[in-house]
């Protein structure tokens, strides 16, 4: 259909997606929020066992974003195939990953958790060709060379000891891993499923299921006579509740659907610095210099990868 008459200036800047600024900002704040988590988490696994933690916040985050979801758009009008294609993703990105990852936060410190994790957008490039047909730039490629050298400075610091913590525990670091891998499907799972019903419907019902897929692995392993409700307890709940899982999440779902896979996941490279200036900040954790010296390749690799987002988000997100 032709349209003869001009179209505004500002219906215009609608069609073409967030504007850069917009986009650098709420890169900003996801990076943040995310790399948050990890300090925060570790506080209140102090005084509540891993997977009671998070079955409370997951089925508490998950009722807050579908009461939102109903307020804002009504009755939310879901096809069977995007129910299963949520409870796959709940499993992959909530109950899975957080479940491992936070039961080797438990024996490990928040800033390795963080490099770990930051591993991430290695693996989702390797599989984002075969699994969703992504090309892969020789951009993209430097860019992520840049990113796993950085994060190999800050591990190796960590894995040395010379950070003055001594060595990490061996099976807290596997389960961190396994829950990266987790993490890493479900990036791919989105990109693939991308199932309907809204951001705020499907970020809701992701958390209820995965607080329902925890909940028995709770109430079997963990010991809820250890549970106190402190005040690091209150705190950390309701800074992981709706800062991480409502507010980060619907950001990273938000920027997972204007650009590709691999885009979006190079956001984690800034995990490392964000992650140890928390656990510095928060929990005294130590940073030695060859951490911070990581920093820079991280950066540049960000900025590799990620450079093209303002002209991709007016591109239909990749199904």
């Amino acid at each position: 259909m032709t349209i003869s008459s001009p179209v505004p200036r500002s219906v215009a800047a609608a069609a073409r997606g967030p504007s850069r600024l917009v986009m650098t900002a709420l890169i900003a704040l996801f990076c943040v929020l995310w790399s948050s988590a990890f300090a925060a988490a570790k506080i209140a696994l102090v005084d509540c066992p891993p997977l009671t933690l998070l079955t409370v916040r997951f089925l508490v985050a998950g009722a807050l974003m579908v009461a939102v979801a109903w307020a804002l758009a009504g009755r939310p009008r879901l096809t069977r195939r995007d129910v299963v294609s949520l409870a796959i993703l709940g499993a992959l990105n909530n109950a899975v990953y957080l479940g491992l990852s936070w039961t080797g936060l438990t024996t490990v410190t928040s800033a390795f958790a963080a490099v770990i994790i930051s591993a991430g957008p290695l693996l989702v490039a390797a599989f984002a060709w075969p699994v969703l047909g992504e090309r892969l730039t020789v951009v993209k490629v430097v860019g992520l060379l840049l990113g796993l050298a950085g994060v190999a400075l800050v591990l190796r610091s960590r894995l040395m000891g010379s950070a003055g913590i001594g060595g990490e525990d061996p099976l807290g670091t596997l389960l961190v891993v396994l829950g990266l891998f987790s993490l890493v499907a479900g990036t791919l799972a989105y990109k693939k499923l991308a199932p309907g019903g809204g951001l705020w419907v499907g970020n809701g019902l992701q958390c209820l299921f995965g607080g329902l897929m925890t909940l028995p692995a709770a109430l079997l392993l963990d010991d809820w006579s250890t549970v106190r409700l402190t005040p690091g307890l209150v705190g950390g709940f309701l800074w992981l509740v709706l800062a991480v899982s409502v507010g980060c999440y619907a950001v990273w779902f938000f920027l997972l659907g204007r650009s590709s896979a691999t885009s979006a996941s190079a956001l984690q490279f800034l995990t490392p610095p964000l992650g140890l200036l928390f656990g510095w900040l928060i929990l005294a954790e130590p940073v030695v210099p060859l951490d911070l010296l990581g920093i820079v390749p991280i950066a540049a690799g960000i900025w590799l990868v990620t450079r093209g987002w303002p002209r991709r988000a007016a591109a239909k997100p990749e199904t």
